[in-house]
């Protein structure tokens, strides 16, 4: 099959390697959710049950031209966590696949490796750029991952993604440390997290996330990548990958054809469109 022309790789970007913190950024945000807000983490049941009465609904959405589609799970998750969405993606016609490596435990030794590989491999065999979507951490893997091979990438979705956020942004810190065995503050320390990669690249965030704060998910406006954007929903934490609302405007996102992106259009008719996605200009 013949393979996506793309620009070639600079050197320096050859592999999954740290790249230097930008100088002048404002300061991180590190102040966690509040308590309250952690314990209504359970409402994920309710988002969960919420699939079965928005389908009629979620049905309607935008079908895609089955470009593939990899999704990264949150820490500790693995891709049964995925399931649901990457089902319905494929319903609209999206070649969507998990990241096969069992649970996400962090960025051990070869994980990163093994994630750039198969994104390699499925852009090669498909002769076509992957959309990628991580939920939590899995959005981070798939930010860098965007970063290092830019021309196989088509777009770049995350959920409750921290990567504006210092380490003490979100509850899930000391889960990261343990699970990966590595310091979060350390590890994040050589990368350029809150830049964004160079492709059309969406963040869904909730300012009722209970795990990580919502300011460590906002996209900077870029002059060099004008194609980010944040699209806030309501919804918890451990619910975003099975949120109705989250799910259209993902299907929203990858059905943009390739090279011909425009910014989430947010439907400002009505009580009920407000509330399905509130106005991101708001004041905190």
């Amino acid at each position: 099959m013949k393979r996506p022309s793309h620009p070639p790789l600079p050197r320096s970007r050859a592999g999954l390697k740290p790249m230097p913190q930008s100088r002048g950024k404002a300061p991180l945000h590190d102040v966690p959710p509040s308590a309250w807000l952690l314990a209504l983490e359970v409402r994920a049941l309710w988002e969960f049950s919420a699939l079965l009465p928005a389908w009629p609904l979620l049905n309607r959405a935008p079908r895609g031209d089955n470009h593939p589609v990899v999704v990264f799970p949150g820490l500790s998750a693995n891709d049964l966590s995925t399931a649901p969405l990457r089902r319905y993606l494929q319903l609209l016609k999206h070649s969507a696949c998990g990241w096969d490596q069992g649970f996400n435990f962090g960025p051990r030794p070869g994980v990163l490796d093994e994630a750039k590989d198969q994104l390699v491999r499925t852009c090669e065999s498909t002769g076509r750029k992957v959309s990628l979507i991580g939920w939590s951490l899995g959005g981070i893997y798939a930010r860098e991952l965007a970063k290092e091979v830019p021309q196989m990438v088509r777009s770049v979705i995350t959920l409750g993604t921290p990567f504006a956020g210092s380490h003490k942004s979100t509850h899930a810190w000391r889960l990261y440390e343990l699970a990966s065995g590595r310091s979060v503050e350390r590890e994040a320390a050589g990368y350029d997290l809150p830049t964004a990669p160079p492709v059309p690249t969406t963040s869904i965030y909730s300012r009722t996330d209970g795990v990580v704060a919502w300011q460590g998910s906002i996209q900077s406006p870029s002059d060099k990548n004008p194609w980010t954007e944040n699209i806030e929903v309501v919804a918890s934490h451990v619910g975003l990958g099975f949120n109705p609302s989250a799910w259209w405007a993902i299907a929203d996102r990858l059905a943009l054809p390739e090279g011909e992106w425009k910014p989430f259009l947010r439907e400002t008719r009505g009580r009920v469109h407000e509330l399905i996605y509130p106005d991101p200009t708001r004041p905190a």
